[in-house]
This record gives C-alpha cells, structure tokens and sequence, in this order.
C-alpha cells in the first residue's frame, strides 16, 4: 500500500516507508564541482526519469526513512525541522515550516510511538526534527525514543562547536535538548540496534558518519545516509563533493560502500535520492550505476 509520501519497502519481517520534507532538484556541479557535462552525459540514460529530470537537475529529496521491525518504531534522520535558525547555511532551510509530524502520523506514527531514531551523522538536514519548539524552548519532538548518535561523531562535533557558531547552532537547538532529557546513548560505530538492524561505519563525509543495514529473512537493504548525495556519484566515486567535510576520506567511504553492496541484490536507499529513493548497485566498467528498484515496492 503506498503512502503519503512514498512506497513501502519490505525486508523480510521488516517494513520502510519515507516521509517527505523538501525536494530540492540541484545541479551536478553543485553537487560535483569538476565534473563535465560530457562525461555526465552517458549516466542520464540510468538516472532518467527518477534522479534525474529532462533538463539534467539532480532530482534530491530530504527526507526521514521509517523503519518498522516486529519490536519496534525506528527514525532514520530527522530532516532539518521547522523554525530553526539556519542563516548562512542553504536558504531554503532557514526557519522552514512543512506538516512532517502530520505525514508521519499518516503513516500511523506519532510522536510518542517512536522507540529509537537513528542519526547517520550529526548535520542540519539529518537531526532537526530531533526537536520542536514549545513553550519557548527546544523540546524533544519523539519523548519516549532513544536518540542513537555515534560517540566519535558527537565527541568532533561536539569540540567543532567551540569554534564554528553553526555547529554550535546545531547542538544547542536539536542535539542538546535530547541529551539534558536523558534521551540519548552515544554507541560505536559498528552497535547493533535490534537483530534486523545495525550501524556500519562509512566515514568520511564525516568522522563518524555510519550507514544503517536492515537484514530479515535473509533479505538485505541499507540506507545510505551522506555517504553518496545522489546516484550519480556511483559513476564518479572519486570526485570531491564540497558537501564532505574530508574530500579524500569521503571519496574512500564512497568507494567502500559501492564495493561492499554492489552486485548483491542489497536495496539501496539514498537519504537524498529523489523518489522512489531505492534500487541497486551494479558493476559498471572502473566505476558503478544505480538502477531504481521498482519491483521492490509495495502498492
């Protein structure tokens, strides 16, 4: 049955949905600065029509994956949240108002009903929704969830904060709050979350950024987080992307990544690829494509 937002994934005993937040079609070289038109040109014909439209923008999204095991409600990422100051950073983040807690609750998901959410990585547009204004403060937005940040990404973030006012920004309104209410666990990079689901460590984009695997019934699907911002990266795994914080160690990530999942039959679904936001790696010449995986949605 389709959503709101988007389709239902089935991984076994395990079902994913995604609630929108924005979509934001951007530029390849936006995203990828030294890339040439030439050489992106070939890449239309497997991301037409879904990540790609038919003037060349990169179809993007930002969105929250719900993820629903036998035992449990999971968040992964929260998107960037309504109301917060982001002046300086993208424009269309800046006080954003959209109804996410009402497509969430379409999907039968409210607040309350939350049991963990999952952050990939400490960034504006992964944990904003951690939080929500009420009574003249940033409160936790999901009271009952236990908020999973990796400990050495918290702890670079955390000293980052002492010089950059953004990242200060960032853990006074939608970190911080969930930790002075006793929400969170700092866990390794590699912690297992339930027997369907785990957190493996892809850094780069940042130091401790992870990737979220869901294994059910010998079925296997992994959300990307930033480890990759669009498909197209697939064929370009070595280019810089301004977005990552280390551009060599975001290049290494990407290319373990491709190499663990490529080939395997694993559901890839892009934290930042436009819908559906799911298909599969393949071996393609020195690099990689990524095909959408339609036959994997329900509905």
């Amino acid at each position: 049955m389709a959503t709101a937002d988007g389709p239902v994934i089935r991984v076994g005993d395990v079902t994913i949905e995604r609630v929108d937040e924005l979509v934001l079609p951007t530029s390849v070289r936006w995203l990828l600065p030294d890339v040439t038109r030439e050489a992106t040109a070939p890449c239309s014909e497997w991301l037409q029509p879904h990540f790609q439209n038919a003037d060349g923008f990169l179809l993007q999204s930002i969105h929250t994956f719900v993820v629903k095991t036998p035992s449990a409600v999971m968040l992964v990422d929260t998107g960037v949240g309504n109301g917060k100051d982001r002046a300086g950073g993208i424009p269309q983040f800046h006080h954003l108002d959209t109804p996410y807690l009402a497509r969430l609750a379409a999907l039968g998901v409210t607040p309350e009903a939350v049991n963990h959410v999952l952050c990939t990585h400490i960034h504006v547009d992964h944990c904003g929704w951690d939080t929500r204004f009420e009574g003249g403060e940033w409160v936790p937005t999901f009271p009952q969830a236990r908020h999973l940040f990796v400990r050495p990404e918290y702890g670079y973030w955390n000293s980052v904060s002492l010089t950059e006012s953004a990242t200060e920004q960032l853990l006074s309104d939608s970190v911080r709050p969930v930790v002075a209410a006793g929400l969170a666990a700092f866990v390794p990079v590699d912690h297992v979350v339930s027997p369907d689901v785990r957190l493996v460590p892809m850094h780069g984009h940042t130091p401790g950024h992870v990737c979220i695997e869901i294994e059910s019934r010998g079925q296997r699907a992994v959300i990307t987080g930033d480890v990759m911002h669009s498909p197209i990266q697939c064929a370009f795994p070595d280019l810089a992307s301004g977005l990552d914080r280390d551009k060599a160690a975001g290049a290494a990530g990407r290319r373990a990544f491709l190499a663990r999942y490529a080939d395997t039959g694993t559901l890839v679904l892009g934290s930042h690829f436009g819908s559906p936001s799911v298909g599969r790696i393949s071996r393609s010449g020195d690099a990689w494509r990524f095909d959408a995986a339609l036959d994997a949605i329900e509905g």
